[in-house]
C-alpha cells in the first residue's frame, strides 16, 4: 500500500508512545494495531505488520538495558524457550480465530493483577531472590508457555503478562523483569513474525514508519526504567494496566449490555 505522509506522521506517533509504554509496561500494541487499522490495512495485516516494530524496539531497548547493567541475559534466554514454543502455536491460531474470546479473559486477568500491584507493593519494587533460579522451574515454564501463545496470538497486553510471570514467579523487581521481558519479546518474535510473513501478512512500508516512532521511544523509556527505577516504573504500570483492562474488556461489557 502507499502511504500519505499524515498517515505516516500518525504511525510514527503512534509508534513512539508504544515505544516508551512497551518498554516500561507493556499494551502499546492498544495504540498501534487501532493506529495501523485506521491507516488502512485489514486487522490480520496490522497484527502481523505491528510485529516488526516490536522486534526493532527490543533490540533498541535492550542495548540501553545491558549498558546499564540490568539485563540478567542467561535466565532471560532459558525463560525464552517455553515463550517461543507458546508463540509459534498463539501465531497459527492467530491466522483464523477471532481474538474476542482470548481479549475478554486477558482484561479479567488485569484486573486480577492490578489488585495484586497495588496490595502488594513490594514484590514488585524489590522482587524475591528467593524464587530466582539458574533455570526455570516447571510451574515457571508453564507460565511462560501460556504468555506465548497469548503474545504469539495478539501482541496488545504480552509485555504486561510477562512482566507478573518474572515478578511474581520468578522473583525479579519491575526494571530487571522489563529487560528480561524485552529479551524474551525480542527472541520469540522472528518466529512468529516468520508465521504472518508466510501467509503475507505483513505490510513493509507501514512496518518502517511505524518502528521509526517504536525505536525513539523505546530510547527514552529505557533511560527512564534505568535513571527513576522501580517506583516510577510500578506507578507507569499501574495506569497502563487499568487502560489495558478498560480496553480490552469494553467489548464484553457491550455485549452483556445489548443482551440484558
Amino acid at each position: 500500500m502507499t502511504i500519505q505522509w499524515e498517515i505516516g506522521l500518525l504511525l510514527m506517533g503512534a509508534g513512539f508512545l508504544a515505544g516508551i509504554i512497551n518498554t516500561l509496561a507493556g499494551s502499546g500494541s492498544l495504540i498501534t494495531l487501532p493506529a495501523l487499522i485506521f491507516a488502512g490495512l485489514p486487522a490480520p495485516i496490522a497484527n502481523g505488520t505491528n510485529r516488526i516494530a516490536i522486534l526493532l524496539q527490543c533490540f533498541t531497548a535492550l542495548r540501553g538495558f545491558h549498558r546499564s547493567d540490568k539485563l540478567e541475559l542467561r535466565p532471560g534466554l532459558y525463560l525464552s524457550i517455553p515463550a517461543i514454543a507458546g508463540a509459534l502455536l498463539g501465531a497459527f491460531i492467530a491466522v483464523d480465530i477471532d481474538a474476542q474470546t482470548m481479549e475478554t479473559m486477558i482484561g479479567c486477568i488485569m484486573l486480577l493483577m492490578l489488585a495484586v500491584i497495588i496490595l502488594q507493593p513490594g514484590k514488585w519494587l524489590h522482587g524475591n531472590p528467593a524464587l530466582r533460579r539458574p533455570k526455570p522451574s516447571l510451574m515457571q515454564s508453564a507460565a511462560l508457555f501460556a504468555i506465548g501463545v497469548y503474545g504469539g496470538f495478539i501482541q496488545a497486553g504480552i509485555g504486561i503478562l510477562l512482566l507478573a510471570g518474572l515478578v511474581l514467579s520468578a522473583g525479579f523487581d519491575l526494571v530487571r523483569a522489563n529487560a528480561l521481558k524485552l529479551l524474551i519479546v525480542l527472541i520469540y518474535t522472528p518466529f512468529a513474525i516468520a508465521v504472518f510473513i508466510w501467509n503475507d501478512q505483513v505490510d513493509w512500508l507501514a512496518a518502517a514508519f511505524l518502528s521509526a516512532g517504536n525505536i525513539a521511544g523505546a530510547l527514552v523509556a529505557t533511560r527512564i526504567a534505568v535513571t527513576w527505577g522501580p517506583r516510577l516504573v510500578r506507578w507507569i504500570l499501574i495506569l497502563v494496566v487499568i487502560a489495558s483492562a478498560v480496553f480490552l474488556l469494553e467489548g464484553a461489557v457491550g455485549r452483556l449490555w445489548d443482551w440484558i
